[in-house]
């Protein structure tokens, strides 16, 4: 059976009309419930506060957590990779959304395109989808290179550079488009 479509009054509008009506502890005891319902929602409201209270960073512990939710999808601690790569790339998103650090995402989507690079080393071929999302998320990081976090770009240089010899010999036209990307950003930004 086909879903009514909600009605416009039904939307973040209403909801956000009423809420201005509501007091500091009306919100708090909402934000409160919100937290207690979910785990996503945890993670989230913990990282926005934090990110209030340390800094444009996010507060590293934050950024480590979210570090590790993205390594677990190609590396966890025990069993077989999970592999969800949209999950991987959410907790990106997720993370730049309730921190708005644009650097802690930089260094996200880093860490996600490693563990890609390194997972494909490990096992060899994996397919299509998995290279175009590793190399999606690298372009992603390339245009915030050339725009948000420019002046970043050096400390990640290293780091690109030694993606590129992880990817040597990697087939699929992986490691080209890499060695490409990777060049193209000394290129720009170093030449």
């Amino acid at each position: 059976m086909k879903q009514p479509k909600a009605n416009k009054h039904d939307g973040w509008t209403v909801v956000k009309q009423q809420l201005q009506d509501w007091d500091a502890a009306q919100l708090t005891s909402l934000i409160k419930d919100l937290y207690e319902t979910d785990a996503e929602n945890r993670h989230f409201i913990q990282a926005r506060c934090k990110a209030g209270k340390e800094g444009e960073e996010g507060g590293a512990e934050m950024l480590e957590t979210y570090r590790k939710k993205i390594t677990k999808q190609f590396f966890p601690k025990s069993g077989e990779a999970m592999l969800n790569l949209a999950e991987a790339q959410k907790n990106i998103r997720d993370y730049r959304r309730a921190t708005g650090s644009i650097p802690g995402t930089a260094e996200l989507m880093m860490t996600f395109v490693e563990n890609g690079s390194l997972f494909t080393r490990e096992y060899g071929d994996i397919d299509e989808d998995f290279y175009d999302s590793v190399e999606s998320v690298l372009d992603e990081l390339a245009k915030l290179f050339r725009s948000e976090v420019r002046d970043l770009y050096p400390q990640f240089s290293a780091r690109l550079t030694k993606l590129e010899q992880i990817t040597d010999g990697v087939g699929w036209g992986f490691h080209d488009y890499i060695a490409d990307v990777v060049y193209q950003l000394e290129k720009d930004l170093n030449g």
